[in-house]
């Protein structure tokens, strides 16, 4: 009876259609255990918790101080965002702190907006073309050489080694919780760990586009991220990204240790796990931006970072280097063949559609069971998502209600696989900035306005939104 699932339809599409339902059931299985192992690195957290707050000694400082945290902040024409970003990093609880903003060639007001704080910790690198515009992994970079050439050769901060030195990635309209160091430092005790990425939520959900962006990242960190951070394989997003200075120095080649690609981020993070370094994601605090509200121009963004996707298929052979267990190594192939898995199966998608429209095929579930086990697999895993974000008594039901519209989004933003192919196989690897949206007038500073959420509102993808 399973064999005849598909039996009415021509070969190819019986091969096609076989091959999709055996990635959406591997899927499930991969969905299932990332929740297993996002539970255990949970109860691992929280008893490494109790057992460091039990050993510390009363009045002794907090666990961000052992680190000198440099808060890194590409601009590029950002006179929309730059202020309010800033204000927000200097309400950041860190001891030893640095903000480094490096303009990259700006032609507005970020230039002089920035040169009006008055701040001793606000450091400015001002890049001039023919470097400028060369794309965020040159400015990165950049910041990178900075960092080891000028910065820590000033004697305040000589005393901080590469492993104490902490890179923390923050997009020019990123919002970081003002707690984050702290959270960062408790992974960071562990010397073997070299990212830590925080929550990515959007802040400015005014209407579904913006709500479903939300419910990708937050379901994306509280899924899969957190699962793979009990293997150390979290990955890094480019915005709230915190990553250790002799980690960055492992995997530079000499131009710096981001590479050219258009997911700069994506690629650090496999490269560093590949390493040796354990990446893992904290979701007990986060970084906010903005989402995009116009579909053009979340076509335009996702194009690039799907493109980037197709990228990373040159880092496959490099998955058996580290030492990981093999559900891990299971995952990490799993995870950068997530492009031509998913291209495959809108493929299929497309196709049952044009089969029942053109060809005149009916399908009808021989048993119930078969039709119930269909509805599983295809709304299952966003269930679960959206009742896990949610984390109220109702949520479960509500994520029966909200999966329909996030389903229809992920259809909406399907297409940009097959674009982002065409343009990888063409060697079209340009891309343009997308505008920010206004914030507003800047705000004053305070911990509160850092860590704002607005009202309540599964990509491999977070971060900037460039």
């Amino acid at each position: 009876m399973i064999g005849d699932l598909f039996s009415p339809l021509p070969i190819w599409a019986q091969v096609l259609f076989w091959v999709v339902l055996g990635i959406i059931v591997c899927s499930l299985i991969s969905i299932v255990t990332l929740l297993a192992a996002a539970g255990r690195f949970a109860a691992l957290t929280r008893r490494r918790e109790r057992d460091a707050l039990a050993r510390r000694p009363e009045g002794a400082p907090p666990d961000e101080s052992r680190f000198l945290w440099v808060f890194v902040v590409p601009a590029l024409n950002e006179e929309v965002t730059i202020a309010d970003s800033i204000a927000r990093l200097r309400a950041t609880n860190a001891t030893d702190a640095v903000f480094l903003v490096i303009d990259d060639g700006s032609t507005d007001a970020t230039g002089e907006i920035l040169a009006s704080i008055d701040d001793p910790r606000l450091s400015v690198l001002t890049r001039t073309p023919p470097d400028a515009r060369q794309g965020k992994a040159a400015a990165l970079n950049a910041g990178y050489r900075h960092v080891r050439e000028h910065l820590l050769t000033q004697p305040r901060y000589a005393s901080f080694t590469a492993d104490r030195v902490i890179i923390v990635v923050v997009d020019a309209d990123g919002r970081l919780d003002a707690n984050a160091p702290d959270a960062a430092a408790r992974q960071f005790a562990d010397g073997g760990v070299g990212g830590v990425q925080t929550l990515v939520r959007i802040y400015n959900r005014r209407g579904w586009l913006t709500w479903a962006q939300d419910v990708e990242f937050s379901s994306f960190g509280l899924v899969y991220q957190a699962g793979r951070s009990w293997w150390g394989t979290a990955n890094m997003g480019g915005n709230g990204q915190f990553t250790r200075l002799a980690a960055l120095e492992s995997v530079d080649a000499g131009e710096g240790p981001w590479r050219d690609r258009l997911t700069e981020d994506q690629d650090l993070g496999v490269r560093m796990i590949q390493a040796g370094w354990a990446s893992v994601h904290v979701n007990d605090v986060s970084v906010d931006q903005q989402g995009l509200n116009s579909v053009r121009r979340l076509y335009r963004q996702r194009v690039r970072w799907a493109q980037g996707a197709w990228q990373a298929f040159s880092l496959l052979g490099g998955v058996a280097r580290p030492r990981l267990p093999l559900p891990a190594r299971v995952d990490a192939v799993w995870y950068l063949l997530t492009p031509a898995l998913q291209l495959l199966t809108g493929v299929a998608f497309v196709t049952s559609i044009v089969l029942a429209l053109a060809e005149g095929f009916t399908y009808r579930p021989t048993h119930w069971w078969v039709l119930v086990f269909f509805i599983g697999l295809s709304f299952g895993p966003g269930v679960a998502s959206l009742a896990l974000r949610g984390r109220r008594w109702w949520s479960p039901f509500a994520a029966l209600v909200l999966v329909i519209p996030y389903t229809l989004y992920s259809w909406v933003v399907f297409p940009v696989l097959a674009v982002a192919l065409i343009r990888q196989a063409a060697g079209r690897t340009s891309w343009a900035k997308t505008a920010r949206e206004s914030t507003g007038p800047a705000t004053d500073g305070s911990a509160g306005a850092a860590s704002e959420h607005a009202a309540p509102a599964a990509s491999a993808r977070v971060g900037d939104t460039e």
